[in-house]
């Protein structure tokens, strides 16, 4: 049977390793990385090169926002980092940033993506960042990236078999 963990919480929380601890000792994981190229940005390349470092060197590596394709196909385990990242490229991707009213097409894509993480042959841990606890934001994207994250980790939750919330490096159990 596949096992569907997410694990949610704020920035910085200590959401990754949570994730790389939780597949430490399988030597065969694929690390799909959602973020994508921020060419030009130190600071992005430092993030990516510490979380390279604590990865293990038998583990594979993925750069893609197409999702589906891995979970519908059986093989090593996944470790998604992150669905906040799949999200906003997703919204880029679309186009929504400045279009509103093509939210739809970004809902299919979370339909899409819950479908396949539902029915995954595949062991898999995904990342996710809860940006619905502050302050609502100013601007209509903003609501509207805050309102389909929420979205996104209310499906993808309802359908794991594991939820962790992690918070200043503890990691708990959501129940």
């Amino acid at each position: 049977m596949p096992d569907r963990t997410l694990i949610l919480g704020g920035a910085r929380s200590g959401k990754s390793i949570a994730a790389e601890r939780l597949l430490s000792a399988v030597p065969d994981v694929v690390y799909v990385a959602t973020g994508g190229d921020d060419a030009g940005s130190a600071e992005w390349a430092d993030r990516v090169a510490k979380h390279r470092a604590r990865r293990p060197a038998s583990w594979g590596l993925a750069e893609t926002i197409d999702l589906v394709p891995l979970l519908e196909t059986d093989g090593p385990p996944l470790l998604i980092d992150c669905l906040t990242l799949w999200l906003s490229r997703t919204m880029d991707e679309v186009d929504v940033w400045t279009d509103l009213t093509r939210a739809p097409l970004v809902d299919a894509r979370i339909d899409a993506l819950t479908a396949a993480w539902s029915a995954t042959p595949r062991r898999v841990v995904a990342v996710s960042n809860d940006v619905g606890s502050g302050i609502v934001p100013a601007d209509p994207g903003t609501r509207l990236f805050r309102d389909l994250m929420g979205r996104l980790n209310t499906t993808i939750s309802l359908t794991s078999d594991t939820v962790l919330w992690t918070v200043a490096g503890r990691t708990l159990p959501l129940t």
